[in-house]
């Protein structure tokens, strides 16, 4: 592993050194949840228009999808212990913006997770309506993963297992949410079906 871990700290400390005064303040702030609203109440309404009242449904797995993904993170963080960059004593030149240096445990990101997660359970619910939610969200979901290296909180292993785990917890939830809605609308027409004389 230690070769793995050597070519790991050397890419970010590449990656991360790629830095400028003007990008800095684009980068801490599109790294934060509040500043991307707008493209949530998009495709908030993105669903409103395919799924209607079951759009209330998508909510609730969506909470409950980014609960798990954040929580399951930190699980990792807790018994990986492997320390941030910004953390690391051995690592000298680290890049970070406005003293953000994020917790002391970095592995894996919580960020790459959660946002690939809602990127991928998004796309499978949408795209057969709204092809273009694909490249927006995953070069959304990328994005918000560059933003932890660039702020140096993050090494490029902790996005990749990151992103790996968001997909597959994306992935899942899309398919538990149509066993869901599918099982809603065979006891919806049972129910009906045992109304009629």
């Amino acid at each position: 592993m230690d070769w793995l871990i050597q070519l790991d700290q050397q890419t970010f400390l590449f990656l991360n050194g790629l830095h400028s005064s003007l990008v800095d303040p684009w980068m801490f702030w599109g790294t934060k949840s509040l500043v991307w609203l707008p493209l949530f109440l998009f495709l908030l309404f993105l669903a409103f228009r395919k799924y209607r009242w079951q759009t209330l449904w998508i909510l609730l797995f969506t909470a409950m999808m980014v609960a798990f993904s954040d929580q399951l993170s930190n699980v990792f963080k807790t018994l990986v212990a492997r320390p941030r960059p910004a953390h690391e004593p051995s690592l000298t030149g680290v890049h970070t913006v406005n003293g953000y240096t994020g917790g002391l445990f970095g592995f894996y990101s919580a960020h790459a997770s959660t946002t690939m997660a809602l990127a991928v359970f998004l796309i499978l619910l949408l795209k057969d309506r709204y092809p273009y939610v694909l490249p927006l969200l995953l070069l959304w979901a990328l994005f918000m993963s560059y933003t932890r290296l660039y702020l140096g909180v993050h090494y490029p292993l902790d996005l990749l297992t990151g992103i790996a785990f968001g997909a597959g917890i994306g992935y899942g939830t899309a398919r538990l949410f149509r066993l869901f809605i599918q099982r809603l609308k065979e006891t919806g027409k049972e129910k009906r079906e045992k109304t009629i004389p």
